[in-house]
């Protein structure tokens, strides 16, 4: 929820909002044919996160390769390619613009889930995961013949088991376990209140452990996450397997027909999410400009208080950090190019997105050794510099030496290309995503007697 805010890179017609009522059935055997496949997100846009990204780019390859994809989400409703159908499962949007009270969302409560809802909202916890598996079951279980297989993106609510019940085959990815976040939340706050309260807000994530524990297929994006997923959530591992993301090669590319503005620093991270290390990179900044002029672009919301305006303030940055919202794949892109440096201060990442496409722009990276971010950035000083996790000196002085030796710049940035196109394509994402749909599939048909 907390990854930055961009609007998708390619315009297009927006994808067609179907009636579950006009899905039509396919034949029982999946072995070779394309598969029809719900696609579940209780948020869709990639401008509120990580799994927007994932959500769009894997079904418009999924569709390239001949399969059928139906999406099924919760507001805020994803942009989708061409092909894909979208079927909008309505909330009570309790956070979008204005909040529950500006925007009277007592007013659109029509059922018991609903209801529910409202009242864990009013509750201080986080109920979308939840009452977006209930809403979307109910459609699935109506229309179980229409799909071959369901993959919900991360929402493990509780009425999945009903899906299961009915005869689907159910593939699930967990990015990475949410009791990471839960973790570093917990540690950026003193007040006892503050505490409780984060503690009732992550309360979905006990629902969400025993949820993925019993599911027969799940997938995740990294080593680094599925060795987290085993310890944090209880899952076999025989039963978790790692499907990489990854990045446009095309869209994502060096644009050396942008000039590179000295002592330029970009990164991608939302400024409310401790897990970002935002606040670090802040103090980092103030460091390097000791000695050198620097600047840096941070595509993501500005924050109204908390540590990063804190940074901000009290080494008087103001003028030397831009905060960039709601841009296109485009335009970050043109961003990245004008930048001598790309950074990730997070102090853990499943995978990594931002890494990975600062790499396929061909930007030289510092980014912290955080999670999975040396799988995606590979060895210290062959497309980037690694750097402890929360350590601003150390983000400094990995900045410092990248910004003074441009040949260094030039060789990692070449290197980060080569390794974001070779390793890291949405395309073979979709591939072998689809092969543990068909396994899954297989798993449920009956054995010839």
């Amino acid at each position: 929820r907390s990854a930055p805010a961009r609007s998708p890179g390619r315009k297009g017609r927006s994808a067609p909002v179907v009636d579950v009522n006009q899905l039509t059935a396919h034949p029982a055997s999946t072995a070779s044919r394309p598969l029809r496949v719900a696609l579940l997100s209780y948020r869709g846009s990639p401008r509120c996160g990580g799994q927007g990204v994932y959500l769009r780019n894997l079904s418009r390859e999924l569709t390239a390769l001949g399969h059928r994809v139906t999406v099924f989400s919760g507001p805020p409703y994803p942009d989708l390619d061409d092909g894909v159908a979208l079927v909008e499962v309505p909330s009570l949007e309790l956070y979008a613009d204005g909040g529950p009270f500006k925007n009277r969302a007592w007013t659109k409560i029509r059922s018991r889930t609903d209801l529910s809802e409202f009242w864990e909202m009013m509750g201080g916890r986080f109920p979308e995961p939840r009452t977006f598996t209930a809403r979307v079951a109910r459609l699935l279980q109506a229309r179980a013949h229409h799909f071959d297989v369901v993959h919900d993106n991360q929402a493990l609510g509780y009425a999945l088991a009903d899906v299961v019940a009915i005869g689907l085959p159910v593939v699930a990815t967990v990015h990475h376990p949410l009791t990471v976040d839960r973790a570093h939340a917990l540690a950026s706050v003193d007040d006892d209140r503050f505490r409780r309260a984060i503690e009732r807000w992550y309360g979905f994530v006990g629902m969400q452990r025993h949820v993925v524990s019993r599911l027969p297929r799940v997938l995740t994006v990294s080593a680094a996450s599925h060795r987290d997923i085993v310890e944090h959530l209880g899952v076999d591992p025989d039963r978790l397997h790692v499907v990489p993301v990854g990045t446009d090669p095309d869209r994502f590319r060096p644009r050396p027909e942008i000039a590179r503005r000295p002592g330029r620093l970009l990164t991608t991270a939302s400024a409310d999410s401790p897990l970002k290390g935002l606040a670090h990179l802040i103090e980092a900044l103030a460091k390097v400009r000791t000695e050198r002029e620097a600047d840096l672009v941070v595509v993501g919301q500005a924050p109204l208080g908390g540590p990063v305006a804190e940074a901000i303030d009290r080494y008087d940055l103001a003028d030397a950090v831009q905060f960039v919202h709601g841009i296109s794949d485009d335009e970050l892109v043109a961003r990245y190019a004008e930048a001598e440096v790309a950074v990730v201060p997070s102090l853990y990442e499943g995978f990594s997105l931002p890494a990975v496409e600062a790499l396929a722009c061909g930007v030289p990276l510092v980014a912290t050794t955080g999670g999975a971010i040396p799988e995606v950035v590979g060895p210290h000083d062959l497309a980037a510099l690694h750097v402890p996790p929360a350590d601003a000196g150390a983000l400094a002085q990995g900045i410092h030496s990248l910004l003074d030796d441009p040949a260094r710049r030039e060789r990692l940035g070449a290197a980060g290309r080569r390794r974001a196109v070779e390793q890291f394509t949405w395309r073979a994402c979709a591939e072998r995503t689809a092969d543990h749909y068909r396994a899954a599939a297989a798993a449920l048909v009956p054995a010839p007697a």
